[in-house]
């Protein structure tokens, strides 16, 4: 047609930023390809981060069901998971052990001394784990594992310091997203 031009896409020289970008993420497959568990917080991962009250004072989160698919996918090919958060809910309790979440520790503020807990329980190095939070009460065992993540809203100083920032937000799917790639690049990805 009259004044339309061909437009041919070539594959440009290897500049040093693109070289990085490539070793970075050559890097992050290598970290999860090394994952033997997941530890994740609550709020704000496996939730939106909002806390819906009753009249009398009960509070209700939303999970993502397929965050839960995805963790019974995990644990169905002989990962084990930890969950460690600051709040306290029964129901949260009780649909993480439907799960088959078995270490799930709740109404915890100094998380490290429960995760190294749950490394000696399942005799696992810190290298083993993968971490997923999103708030500052997660930094400190976010610098101690192999593979540090977070949904896409979480603080900035969790996104500084993450291997891997889901597309997803927190309590919208970023757990499935993240455990998918990992089972994904093992081959362990039941599909």
């Amino acid at each position: 047609m009259e004044g339309q031009q061909l437009v041919t896409f070539t594959e440009p020289a290897l500049q040093p930023t693109t070289a990085n970008a490539a070793i970075e993420l050559a890097h992050l497959f290598d970290k999860f390809r090394a994952v033997r568990a997941f530890a994740l917080d609550v709020d704000g991962v496996l939730t939106d981060n909002r806390v819906h009250l009753t009249e009398s004072g009960e509070q209700l989160r939303v999970m993502n069901i397929r965050d839960g698919m995805g963790i019974r996918f995990a644990i169905e090919s002989g990962f084990s998971f930890c969950v460690i958060t600051g709040g306290r809910s029964l129901g949260v309790t009780k649909r993480l052990s439907l799960l088959g979440i078995e270490h799930i520790y709740s109404g915890i503020s100094n998380k490290l001394p429960v995760f190294e807990q749950f490394l000696q329980i399942c005799q696992l190095k810190p290298a083993d784990v993968c971490y997923m939070g999103d708030d500052v009460l997660d930094l400190e065992v976010m610098r101690k594992v192999g593979l540090a993540a977070c949904p896409a809203d979480a603080v900035p100083e969790v996104r500084a310091i993450a291997d891997y920032i889901s597309p997803l937000t927190g309590g919208a799917g970023c757990v499935r997203d993240l455990v998918e790639k990992v089972l994904k690049t093992q081959g362990k990805w039941p599909f």
